[in-house]
């Protein structure tokens, strides 16, 4: 069906449902219905291609437009025909886009995200800042109870460019007496450098759990993986 066309006429059973059914590649994005008292219109809790349609007052009409997920609008007209001499309704309506540009939109992706997709991804992504708040809340409550246990021995005075650490994963470098550490959420570890008299060298390191424990006092040094790049340098003066 072309959006220019005369909308189609639905012939719906008393009480009955009759589903409409979008081609296949789209989903019902949105739903505008002209009478909502006398019918009802049911598209499921979950973004799919179907939509139930069922009328609750005998010889009623109304209309209904669809927008897909890739654009596409549908209309059609709804008749209830329980008093008609031929009462027959139809249990199911297919509908497929008339005009090449509605067919080409098939091919391309959604431009909509239809609102129960919408809301389940918003509720993926307040879960994974609350997983991601508690982590690091976490990770300061262990961070300030090491501080508090070797008061004297630890130190914090180390530099380095702090957006360019964030977007590495880096959050955090310190050193005791004996050891220097290195903390931060990364998607893969980055390789750990030394330098000395400006020449960078690989260095022995254990890694668990984001915490990098490197045998030894580091005052210059940089994390990498691929292109990316964190130089870290030792003030001397603990933050």
């Amino acid at each position: 069906m072309s959006e220019a066309d005369t909308p189609p006429v639905v012939r719906a059973g008393l009480l009955q449902s009759t589903l409409i059914l979008l081609p296949a590649e789209e989903k019902v994005a949105n739903v505008f219905a002209g009478d909502t008292v006398d019918w009802v219109f049911d598209g499921g809790h979950l973004a799919s291609r179907f939509i139930s349609i069922k009328p609750k007052l005998a010889n009623s009409t109304t209309d209904v437009h669809i927008v897909s997920d890739h654009g596409n609008e549908y209309t059609l007209q709804l008749r209830e025909v329980s008093g008609d001499e031929d009462p027959h309704f139809d249990s199911k309506i297919f509908i497929a886009p008339g005009d090449k540009a509605a067919k080409d939109r098939l091919a391309e992706l959604p431009v909509f995200v239809p609102a129960a997709e919408l809301d389940k991804v918003k509720q993926e992504a307040a879960a994974a800042k609350a997983a991601e708040a508690a982590t690091l809340k976490a990770e300061k409550t262990q961070e300030e109870a090491y501080r508090s246990q070797y008061p004297g021995s630890l130190r914090f005075d180390y530099t380095w460019d702090k957006s360019k650490g964030k977007e590495l994963g880096l959050q955090e470098i310190w050193h005791d007496d004996k050891f220097t550490y290195l903390r931060g959420q990364f998607q893969e570890t980055p390789a750990l450098y030394e330098v000395k008299d400006k020449k960078p060298s690989l260095i022995n390191f254990d890694f668990s759990n984001g915490l990098y424990t490197v045998p030894k006092q580091l005052d210059n040094g940089y994390l990498a993986i691929g292109k990316q790049k964190v130089d870290f340098h030792r003030t001397g003066e603990a933050r």
